[in-house]
């Protein structure tokens, strides 16, 4: 009986210990989805259950979107680590939309109360921005290698 080859491991695909986060990062994570979830859930859930049969579409989507979202925010407190693409994505989608259309009519200077009013509660991205592991998130996502793209031929 023969033991099998070892092999030196790959430090792009490998995770151990040196990929864990520390458990202060794990409650900071824990903390912004718990602030996030419930913000959600005052603001959004009543929304939900409280509108008319003349809910304008764009309305309703976007109330829908939100209180999912709040769902997935409660799924990361017990899941801070798997669920940061939730984070991810609440980035990303306020970074676009305060770059692409609040501050191009703030400069013109024709930024109106309702886009004011999306674009002060945009800028709460910033605590997803505080919370998020950045080296880990490199490590993860710019260095590790991808998924494998096609099936093991052994």
């Amino acid at each position: 009986m023969s033991l099998p080859a070892t092999s030196t491991p790959n430090p792009k695909t490998v995770t151990g210990p040196a990929e864990e986060l520390s458990l202060q990062r794990l409650y900071l994570l824990r903390g912004g989805y718990l602030l996030m979830a419930l913000g959600l859930a005052i603001t959004r859930w009543p929304l939900l259950t409280g509108h008319d049969a003349s809910w304008p579409l764009m309305d309703g989507v976007v109330v829908c979107m939100l209180v999912a979202q709040s769902l997935l925010f409660f799924l990361g407190v017990r899941y801070p680590v798997k669920l940061i693409p939730i984070l991810l994505f609440e980035m990303t989608w306020k970074v676009i939309w305060l770059s692409t259309v609040a501050l191009p009519l703030w400069i013109a200077g024709e930024l109106n109360d309702a886009t004011a009013t999306v674009a002060i509660n945009c800028s709460l991205v910033v605590i997803v921005v505080l919370i998020l592991p950045w080296p880990y998130l490199v490590r993860q996502y710019v260095i590790r290698s991808g998924d494998r793209w096609l099936p093991d031929v052994r």
